[in-house]
């Protein structure tokens, strides 16, 4: 099975670029933040001095960049000159020592240049529902970045929860109830709706995706219409630099219920429950009730925060700390991204 980005030796600037800044780094910009509450998130960095080289002072005040992520969770990078797609890679080799790969892909994605992606291939019209990236799986990448190519014409946005409140804002009695149950996937693969297995495992060889799927603890069902996967997985994490807990899982984004109506009604109507391409219960198999589902989408709202992208933009969020979405747009819509630091951990 192909293991490409996971695995790709991890790229450092030359050392002339790193030694074209000087001066105290903290001083060469300005923070601020987009929104008075929500924890001051995302934190808006911003040059104070004309020219500034954003990879190269990343690269000088690596800490600060660290220390900020960790603390506000997100931090959106405005007002420097706009990075290339080269750049912007080397803007990620600068601030984090491995790349992660996008691993048992549910969404599609377009591949731009060496280890960045487009962000999700989805309809403009439609919304993705806020989620952790890869929350779903054994291993998950710690970081991830967005860069604004073109923004699009309306609406587009990249909505952002904090997970350690959404985590305290759930009732006790549903959060112990998750802890105890865990969460159960679901996923069809092929038959025309998803990705077909062959692109989410990266390989044509039914035997790998059985081995792979075998280290990763996930049930194997080849059918006359591709393969059906079933797992479960925690519904909570501690974040391992910060002991934070975190609500930290695709339980909702997978759950068909969050569908748009017209859209579930379709699938529904089409293939049935059994052969959606995701679906979400508890890890006992049995259903997660309307009314949890419909309180925890509507957490997720409470604490959802927005911002139209300008062009240049560079968005970095500690994806256990932050669950990000997008807005349904209009017009043209150019959003590339990477994921880095690739962590395997159980729940709690």
């Amino acid at each position: 099975m192909e293991q490409s980005s996971r695995q790709r030796p991890t790229k450092r600037l030359p050392p002339t670029r790193r030694e074209a800044l000087t001066g105290a780094g903290e001083s060469l910009i300005r923070t601020d933040a987009l929104h008075s509450g929500q924890g001051g998130m995302p934190l808006v960095v911003k040059p104070s001095v004309d020219g500034l080289d954003l990879i190269a002072w990343a690269s000088q005040n690596r800490n600060f960049v660290e220390a900020s992520l960790i603390s506000r969770g997100a931090i959106l990078f405005r007002d420097f000159k706009p990075l290339s797609v080269e750049e912007f890679e080397a803007f990620i080799n600068a601030t984090s020592d491995e790349w992660a790969e996008y691993r048992e892909a549910a969404t599609p994605r377009t591949h731009v240049s060496g280890n960045i992606y487009t962000s999700t291939d989805y309809p403009a019209g439609q919304t993705i529902f806020l989620h952790n990236e890869n929350s779903h799986c054994d291993s998950w990448p710690m970081k991830l970045y967005f860069l604004c190519l073109v923004p699009a014409e309306r609406g587009g946005e990249t909505p952002l929860a904090d997970c350690r409140k959404v985590y305290e804002s759930i009732p006790l009695a549903v959060r112990e109830n998750f802890r105890r149950k865990k969460i159960m996937y679901v996923r069809n693969y092929g038959d025309g709706l998803g990705l077909s297995w062959q692109v989410a495992f990266k390989t044509e060889r039914k035997d790998e995706v059985d081995q792979y799927c075998g280290r990763a603890g996930i049930e194997t069902a080849w059918t006359s219409g591709g393969l059906r996967t079933s797992y479960v997985r925690e519904a909570v994490a501690t974040h391992p630099r910060t002991g934070e807990v975190v609500w930290f899982n695709h339980g909702t984004f997978f759950h068909s219920s969050t569908l748009e109506p017209s859209l579930r009604e379709t699938l529904l109507a089409e293939v049935g429950e059994e052969n959606l391409p995701y679906s979400t219960y508890y890890g006992d198999g049995s259903t997660i009730e309307p009314s949890v589902l419909d309180k925890l989408r509507e957490i997720y709202r409470q604490e959802t925060i927005s911002f139209p992208w300008r062009k240049g933009d560079l968005l970095m969020v500690d994806n256990m700390l932050v669950a990000h979405g997008r807005a349904p747009y209009s017009g043209t819509r150019r959003i590339v991204v990477g994921m880095a630091e690739p962590f395997s951990g159980p729940g709690i």
